[in-house]
């Protein structure tokens, strides 16, 4: 690949994103992209820290001249979701991105590209390896398993962090401040099954093709879920077929609005599954009339095979089927007065059956608190109905508006000035790391920026290249400003 970003030397922005593709990072899997940081410090002779999270600090002393200025601390997470179209042979846990620029854009070859949170990567290597640019004392922290619940940033030792100016780096709209997010939390419904071996026909259903989308930033699109779209077809053959389940899953991430689902029924003969697959067909064809008009490229197939399989018992694949439908499902509540602003939702990541056992993993968010204990409460209602147990992990904090704040100040004038227009303001329904760090951090003022990147958490993501310069240019002149 030869795309260099015009007016930087080759070593910069674009190189050091090429150089984190090759590195495996997805959530929980940041030991490899931590090393190179601290490899990367150390060759430049830069203050860093490591922790057990693989979290890393590094630190670069301020400019000349600048040298009485508060410090300043830029930060991102070094974690991608690993998503891939069906079919794709490729392993996040071993192979590079494969990368494609086309037409000046950014993409990955049938995965996720790890703009989300690459992006940040790339823009604080490139900052801490120009020895040119005039800046404040620079603290750059990259945090780990913000996919997964922001656990990085939640045990990272904060007291290391001298900077109360913060510029989040993981918002993905240029020219666009975020000031304010929503909290959430990873909740996952689990209850045991049995199983009983048993022959038959195998009934194999499956939905792909749908768009998916970050379960913040993409909830208010209306975007299908697979999980709920195979539970449907699932409980209808249930009501109309002597069917038994034997597999359902889809979905990889509960931040992650599912694209494919699969589920396999077994029936004790064939005409009793040539009469479920013609149910199958004929509601698959609603399917397509009720989605194809706004996610095109759905499929949904239906295939059969003889064959054995442990099946779960009756009462429990209906308990769990049951709690899929019934489940709530993207938005919950609106502010009418914000131009009907997301409030309050939550995403079915994951649908999964396991050997003994069943799962269902949501990601809540809202920004009051209040309405975060009523789905709480809904989920926990859901699970007791149908023998569920709840477990709570990666709960985080909102981040909540500031009316006064320096740093937003100086990234308006600094856009006004470079680009002649104005910066847009605005709070979020995703969640970002900015709230941990407030709660930590008395007295912190904090803004979240970062180029344009579109199709976060899917394989569709990708990052115009002009976008990723011109916000790279307003970076350096806002630490110039702060300098």
């Amino acid at each position: 690949m030869n795309y260099k970003i015009t007016g930087y030397k080759p070593e910069t922005l674009f190189h050091f994103f090429e150089e984190i593709s090759a590195i495996p990072r997805g959530s929980a899997n940041e030991k490899a992209i931590s090393d190179y940081l601290v490899a990367f410090a150390k060759e430049r002779n830069l203050w860093y820290h490591q922790d057990e999270l693989h979290n890393v600090i590094i630190k670069k002393s301020a400019s000349t001249g600048a040298e009485d200025k508060p410090a300043v601390m830029l930060q991102g997470h070094t974690d991608m979701v690993c998503e891939k179209l069906a079919g794709i042979d490729h392993d996040f846990t071993k192979d590079p991105i494969d990368l494609i620029v086309k037409d000046g854009v950014l993409t990955a070859n049938g995965t996720t590209l790890g703009g989300d949170n690459g992006a940040a990567v790339a823009l604080m290597l490139a900052i801490l390896d120009d020895d040119n640019l005039s800046h404040p004392a620079i603290e750059c922290v990259f945090t780990t398993q913000e996919e997964i619940g922001l656990n990085g940033a939640a045990a990272l030792d904060k007291s290391l962090i001298t900077a109360r100016t913060m510029i989040n780096l993981d918002s993905e709209e240029e020219g666009v401040a975020t000031v304010s997010c929503a909290g959430g939390m990873r909740y996952t419904l689990s209850r045991p099954i049995s199983r009983q071996e048993t022959e038959g026909i195998l009934l194999h259903l499956e939905a792909v093709g749908l768009l998916g989308g970050h379960s913040g930033t993409d909830i208010n699109k209306e975007r299908q879920n697979a999980n709920l779209l195979v539970a449907r077809m699932v409980n209808h053959l249930f009501h109309t077929t002597d069917a038994r389940l034997v597999d359902f899953n889809g979905g990889t991430k509960d931040n992650a609005i599912p694209r494919e689902c699969k589920a396999t029924l077994i029936y004790a003969d064939q005409k009793a599954a040539d009469k479920a697959a013609e149910i199958a067909h004929k509601l698959a064809d609603d399917f397509s009339k009720e989605i194809c008009p706004f996610e095109s490229d759905f499929k949904f197939t239906i295939s059969m095979e003889a064959g054995k399989a442990k099946a779960i018992t009756e009462e429990d694949g209906k308990n769990f089927i049951t709690a899929i439908c019934l489940a709530p499902n993207g938005i919950q509540s609106r502010n009418m007065k914000l131009d009907g602003f997301v409030v309050t939702s939550l995403n079915l990541g994951v649908a999964a059956t396991e050997e003994a056992s069943v799962r269902l993993v949501f990601a809540p968010r809202s920004s009051v608190a209040s309405l975060m204990d009523a789905l709480k409460e809904k989920l926990a209602l859901l699970g007791e109905t149908f023998g569920f147990t709840s477990d709570i992990t990666g709960e985080y904090p909102g981040w909540s508006f500031a009316e006064n704040s320096p740093i937003r100040e100086v990234f308006i004038q600094s856009y006004q000035e470079l680009f002649h227009d104005n910066l847009k303001i605005e709070a979020i329904h995703a969640g970002l790391e900015c709230g941990l760090f407030s709660d930590a951090l008395p007295g912190l003022d904090a803004i979240a920026v970062g180029p344009t990147i579109r199709g976060c958490h899917t394989p569709d993501e990708y990052l115009p290249l002009d976008s990723f310069e011109r916000f790279y240019e307003l970076l350096t002149d806002v630490l110039k400003r702060l300098a």
